[in-house]
């Protein structure tokens, strides 16, 4: 009985030691496509992107025709490590906090 309660113990450990390893390569692989917070200041430029919005720019029907980042919005607040709150018009229906895998800086000339 003790020589099956130790092999479990080893087996265990074995476990805890090869979790751990896919656990580092798992969060490696998800931080490579997060942005941070840090990139960002209050009062940048950034472009939202289209991908999950599709449904609520009804006005384009096709979806090869949307385009695929809109407008530069300014970054209004800092929520957390991977969200900002965006100054939206009233006209773009969603929430103003977005994650920060949904933006992109702005580079170019500001219009008006």
């Amino acid at each position: 009985m003790e020589k099956f309660i130790e092999k479990m113990k080893e087996i265990q450990e074995e476990t805890k030691v090869v979790l751990g390893k896919v656990q580092e390569e798992m969060r490696k692989y998800a931080d490579r496509k997060r942005g941070e917070v840090n990139d960002y200041r209050v009062g940048d430029l950034v472009m939202l992107s289209t991908k999950d919005l599709k449904y609520q720019m009804v006005r384009r029907r096709t979806e090869k025709l949307i385009k695929r980042f809109i407008s530069p919005y300014k970054i209004k607040k800092i929520m957390s490590l991977n969200a900002v709150e965006l100054e939206l018009p009233s006209t773009v229906k969603i929430h103003s906090v977005v994650n920060v895998s949904r933006i992109y800086r702005y580079v170019g000339q500001v219009e008006g």
